[in-house]
């Protein structure tokens, strides 16, 4: 078996890996944990709305930093898997969640998403930090009694843990089929400065309400 050697890593490749690897310093350090809406799926790198996020440091001369830890295809349990030693790498002040999408397509249950969701919410309080939760909307073709029990078990979480959330990140292309790509799941390039400004704003109005 032929071992991977930096000289064979395209530069993209790199800088995302010492991104993710290095320590980083910053007053407000947020971690996205998402999936392929947030890694930017099928779009070049460093294009993807995580990417274009602009926020405003709360105080003069602070700082804020914005970490991309989201992978595509993704579900709650391997985001909770991840999670702490995301935390102890990267010490994030706040960390948004925007996972449960493919819990949601693959039809895994939605209970052991519901826990899930919980507990990696609870991680991030227990290390200091401020969870975020962004929910999503499944396809209509899942049938009603399934979309309906999944947004509600979004609700639910949100609810129970009072964490400040945001029900349906996608909500300001969702209804624009010509901002999604051929599949009809993943927004276009057009699409993420839109998605950018939309979940930007609501980030904001939580770090300025602190």
């Amino acid at each position: 078996m032929k071992l991977l050697t930096p000289v064979h890593w395209s530069w993209s490749a790199l800088l995302l890996w010492l991104v993710l690897a290095l320590p980083v310093s910053a007053d407000v350090r947020l971690l996205v944990l998402g999936d392929s809406l947030s890694a930017g799926y099928g779009l070049d790198a460093g294009r993807a709305w995580v990417d274009q996020l602009t926020l405003s440091p709360q105080h003069d001369g602070d700082t804020v930093m914005v970490l991309n830890a989201s992978i595509s295809g993704e579900t709650t349990a391997g985001g909770l898997s991840r999670l702490p030693t995301l935390l102890a790498r990267h010490t994030p002040t706040h960390v948004l969640i925007a996972l449960g999408a493919n819990d949601g397509l693959r039809g895994l249950p939605l209970a052991a998403m519901r826990d899930n969701l919980r507990a990696m919410i609870a991680l991030v309080r227990e290390q200091g930090a401020q969870p975020l939760y962004a929910g999503i909307e499944l396809p209509r073709n899942y049938g009603g009694p399934f979309i309906r029990a999944f947004r509600a078990t979004q609700d639910q979480v949100a609810q129970d843990t009072e964490v400040p959330y945001l029900p349906f990140f996608l909500a300001p292309v969702a209804l624009d089929t010509q901002l999604f790509q051929a599949d009809g799941l993943h927004p276009t390039e057009a699409a993420q400065p839109l998605l950018a400004a939309y979940i930007g704003e609501w980030i904001q109005s939580v770090l300025d309400a602190k």
